[in-house]
């Protein structure tokens, strides 16, 4: 689905609605609103199009926080989340992640071809 946005009366731009949604953080709070908002996009159908990527210090706290796991978890009633495998190897976490059923994979790659082709990130 496109939407567009009127800018002026002789100019429009066409926006696609794809987003992709990269949480990085080590705040609880921070963490839980870019999972809610990630969830409830893909629930409600407010993008058509939504990628998560779990990246950096939040691998560690979806591993130790019960309150993240479960947010974390109801994501995969919609997609798989994947979180980077180099930092997850790093700080060796990628055999608790994949346990928890999220794909590890290496994200550098996946998450800048997600932007050429027009994804949104929103990093929380």
């Amino acid at each position: 689905m496109l939407h567009s946005l009127k800018f002026s009366k002789s100019r429009e731009v066409i926006m696609s609605s794809k987003v992709m949604v990269i949480i990085s953080t080590a705040e609880k709070d921070k963490a839980l609103t870019g999972i809610l908002y990630a969830k409830n996009a893909q629930k409600n159908k407010w993008i058509d199009d939504v990628r998560v990527f779990f990246f950096g210090p939040f691998e560690n706290l979806v591993c130790e926080d019960d309150d993240i796991i479960q947010a974390a978890s109801e994501l995969l009633d919609y997609q798989t989340p994947i979180a980077c495998k180099f930092l997850s190897d790093k700080s060796g976490t990628s055999d608790k992640l994949a346990e928890l059923g999220f794909n590890v994979e290496y994200v550098g790659g996946l998450i800048s071809d997600s932007i050429k082709a027009g994804y949104v990130p929103m990093v929380f």
